[in-house]
């Protein structure tokens, strides 16, 4: 057989198609694997101590008996009977040993204006942050959500993140489970001028380059569809290449900006869906990750089990479309947010385990799965573990591999 292209031929379409394959190894180098936490809580900086979990861990678990037990709440909240004592279980185990997967201290909305005090409480926040890692009681996931890059509060969100980074190096240097917010991003130029900062600290702190990464919250119109009509939030990966961890969506300042009466104003609205669907599109590929937003609807007081339905169908209306985070702003919520994470995972980890391992066995089956939908199936069981949904000794007996070859096989590019 003989081919019509010549060699010269073949390298004139490796030049022309250079640009891109340089585009999709710097921006679209996927999902790094580690564990991303299931949601984030959210609490005033000056109220951070460092038994804060344990102490939401043990009201999740009161407010859990008040109603019953967490099998009577499940069943409330619409948990599948056939998964109900699995995951009432697990979450009972998980309020008791890490109720807080990852912990904001917020000098933003949820602290306000006061003056010269932040000084003193971006210091005590990192003592106390460094308090409770050194304890062994943080949540794997802290750090600061500081106040946003707008001309009227850019000089105090830079100071408190300065002082609370430098303290902490002072103390012994940054937690590996580190995380920063930027609230209220508008431009691409505001998240350039953070991902300049995250340089010069760690010129500054002798860190290695790249150490200091921030979330980004989307909770402007003007990220979604800029001035000049079309959108910043596609823009961010290149922007601060390697600086990005996720994008988390703003429910209320959003819907506010846009113009939704408060009544209506929720993480289902279908301006909120519109959003979070070009969030979606902005990250794929490129292992940014994305977290939904939260509900002020509280399950305390004589409205409890409306409130706790309500977030739990919001929680699993969440994972159904993808976003595997969202945020928690009380204790009470934690009880639904794990019965709906964790029966997610179980409702589906039977027939996904069975799916890898006729895909791995090679086993003919009633349906041929493609190596794109084992990665997924792969990611999806991966999750489950991470979060406690489902346990390692499950995943040999099942699919036959251990969490590194889950690892793997759902993120491929790690096997090099």
């Amino acid at each position: 057989m003989s081919a019509a292209l010549t060699d010269a031929d073949r390298a004139g379409i490796a030049s022309r198609l250079a640009g891109t394959d340089e585009l999709l190894e710097r921006a679209y180098p996927g999902d790094d694997g580690s564990r991303q936490p299931v949601h984030t809580v959210y609490v005033p900086a000056d109220t951070f101590t460092p038994d804060l979990a344990a102490r939401w861990g043990e009201a999740a678990l009161a407010a859990a008996s008040s109603a019953g037990g967490l099998e009577t709440l499940a069943e409330r909240v619409g948990i599948r009977d056939d998964v109900i004592a699995s995951v009432a279980s697990r979450v009972a185990a998980k309020l008791e040993s890490e109720p807080i997967e990852d912990l904001r201290l917020d000098f933003e909305d949820g602290y306000g204006d006061r003056g010269a005090t932040e000084d003193q409480d971006a210091a005590a926040a990192a003592e106390r942050v460094h308090e409770a890692v050194t304890a062994g009681t943080a949540p794997p996931f802290i750090g600061i959500r500081f106040k946003c890059f707008e001309q009227s509060t850019r000089e105090r969100g830079l100071r408190t993140l300065d002082l609370f980074l430098g303290t902490l190096m002072d103390l012994g240097g940054l937690p590996d489970g580190l995380a920063l917010t930027l609230p209220k991003v508008s431009t691409v130029a505001q998240v350039e001028a953070m991902a300049e900062v995250a340089s010069l600290l760690e010129r500054a702190h002798g860190l290695d380059a790249g150490r200091i990464r921030f979330e980004v919250q989307v909770e402007t119109p003007q990220l979604v569809l800029g001035a000049e009509g079309f959108s910043p939030l596609a823009q961010l990966p290149l922007a601060a290449p390697g600086r990005i961890t996720s994008l988390h969506y703003g429910t209320y300042d959003y819907s506010a900006s846009l113009g939704i009466a408060a009544a209506y104003q929720s993480m289902e609205h279908p301006a909120a869906d519109l959003a979070k669907q070009v969030m979606q599109l902005t990250v794929a590929g490129t292992g940014i990750r994305l977290s939904d937003g939260s509900t002020n609807i509280l399950p305390i007081g004589d409205s409890a089990d409306e409130a706790w339905a309500l977030h739990a169908r919001l929680v699993r209306r969440s994972l159904e479309r993808g976003f595997f985070q969202g945020w928690d702003l009380h204790a009470h919520q934690l009880p639904t947010r794990y019965l709906a994470t964790y029966a997610f995972y179980r409702e589906g980890f039977e027939a996904a385990a069975a799916r890898l391992y006729a895909y791995l066995s090679k086993t003919p089956g009633a349906v041929l799965d493609e190596p794109a939908t084992a990665r997924a199936l792969a990611w999806f069981v991966l999750r489950g573990v991470q979060c406690g949904a489902i346990g390692e000794d499950e995943l040999l007996v099942t699919v036959g591999i251990d969490v590194p070859a889950l690892t793997v096989l759902a993120h491929p590019r790690l096997a090099a």
